[in-house]
């Protein structure tokens, strides 16, 4: 029996020559990640452990993005807590204030991730690095203390979905409307502990930035992981970022899917999650007139250069609607570079925007961007759960980069391509 690509790289890391679904392993680890959240508390599981240290200390993150800068005492003791663990165990990989951002953009971009890994992190959105061809997956706390540990971590093996792309996407039509449109019609367990394995020709005409979004919310589909082939942008981008070396796993042609879908892309939509679940999706022509408070342009799904170049160039030479708050976070010092260089950031503070540190901030409800009762917010993030953003009674509309600046110009959710 074939293997997906999913399982070929488990196998290997588990040094077994097949592997197949449901078979429990123990496998090596390249990489485990930890938050200003999520750390502490691995630490504090890591010291009951009575171990002589990390595994390696040049294979694992510590990524402060949460609260950072700090927003209250609690998080300022949080992350003295991590900061002062990674000086015992002379961690290379600390990333605290100056040298932050949102870890699922800031790994990738330092060379981190690479095809072939076997990454955990101890955040449910590490299922991102999938779009290098790695299997990343989220894991607790406690799995990541014992990663930081032993550099190794219990795995169920997944079974699998195939999605073949094809075609060629429409102007303003993004990877955050394909996976949108993906959960949208498999819902939010669609694909519950089962690797999303995206195939196809029409994954030439997505950016690595498209790729990173579909795979961070493979997990609002339920997904073990994401993952997609390593192709000529994916080897470009690794050359770009990353010194040490990758390997690329193809699946078999024989490999088993428990389902296959075809995905369009020049038949997709702007499309936008209505509250509260990322299931719960409407294209743009059928949204109808909702009003909205404030628009966040951000976080780990889309706070790249090129959401911010396409946020950028639909604010440009105009003013955001009048009581519209528009918080825009690019996702990495280096991005907030980028962005200054190519003066998109003039552009959002002139149209009436404020422009953030890195940070998570706003997307999980913890600062800079707090909703009130009643409020609704159209967010570039990832979840519209009640009371995600704050208030249980505020509202949150997931959409694309484009889809949010073309509503901060109306005051209402908007289609970009119909713009005056």
């Amino acid at each position: 029996m074939g293997m997906t690509m999913t399982q070929k790289i488990l196998a290997a890391h588990a040094g077994l020559e097949s592997v197949v679904a449901g078979q429990l392993i123990e496998a090596d680890l390249d990489l485990v990640l930890g938050n200003d959240i999520t750390s502490p508390v691995a630490i504090h599981e890591m010291s009951k452990m009575k171990t002589d240290g990390v595994f390696h200390k040049d294979k694992i993150a510590l990524v402060m993005d949460h609260f950072v800068p700090n927003k209250d005492i609690k998080s300022a003791e949080h992350v003295k807590e991590v900061r002062e663990f990674a000086c015992e165990h002379c961690i290379s990989n600390f990333y605290d204030v100056g040298e932050m951002g949102i870890e699922h953009a800031l790994l990738p971009e330092k060379g981190l991730t690479v095809a072939g890994d076997v990454i955990i992190g101890a955040d449910s959105h590490t299922c991102t690095y999938g779009a290098l061809g790695a299997f990343s997956t989220g894991v607790g706390s406690t799995d990541m203390a014992a990663g930081m540990a032993t550099g190794k971590a219990w795995f169920k093996v997944p079974s699998a979905i195939k999605f073949n792309i094809v075609g060629k996407p429409t102007k303003y039509v993004s990877g955050k409307d394909v996976i949108l449109h993906i959960i949208g019609m498999i819902g939010v367990d669609g694909a519950l502990y089962q690797s999303m394995e995206f195939t196809g020709e029409g994954i030439q005409h997505l950016s690595m930035d498209d790729r990173f979004t579909i795979a961070n919310m493979a997990i609002e589909a339920g997904g073990k992981n994401g993952i997609f082939p390593v192709d000529d942008v994916a080897i470009a981008y690794m050359k770009e970022h990353a010194t040490r070396a990758f390997k690329a796993y193809e699946a078999d042609a024989d490999a088993e899917y428990t389902a296959e879908y075809t995905i369009d892309l020049s038949k997709l939509r702007p499309t936008v999650a209505f509250p509260h679940l990322p299931e719960n999706t409407k294209t743009i022509d059928e949204v109808g007139e909702v009003k909205i408070d404030q628009v966040v342009i951000g976080s780990c799904t889309n706070g790249r250069l090129e959401d911010l170049q396409v946020a950028a160039e639909i604010l440009a030479g105009k003013k955001v609607a009048k009581g519209i708050r528009v918080i825009v976070i690019p996702a990495t010092q280096q991005i907030y570079l980028d962005a200054m260089e190519a003066g998109y950031l003039r552009t959002f503070v002139e149209a009436g925007a404020v422009v953030s540190t890195p940070t998570c901030g706003p997307c999980l409800g913890g600062y800079m961007g707090i909703l009130a009762a009643g409020e609704r917010c159209i967010s570039t993030t990832n979840r519209n759960f009640i009371g995600r953003m704050g208030h249980v009674d505020s509202e949150i509309y997931l959409a694309s980069p484009a889809v949010a600046a073309a509503s901060a110009l109306t005051g209402y959710i908007s289609d970009p391509t119909k713009l005056g």
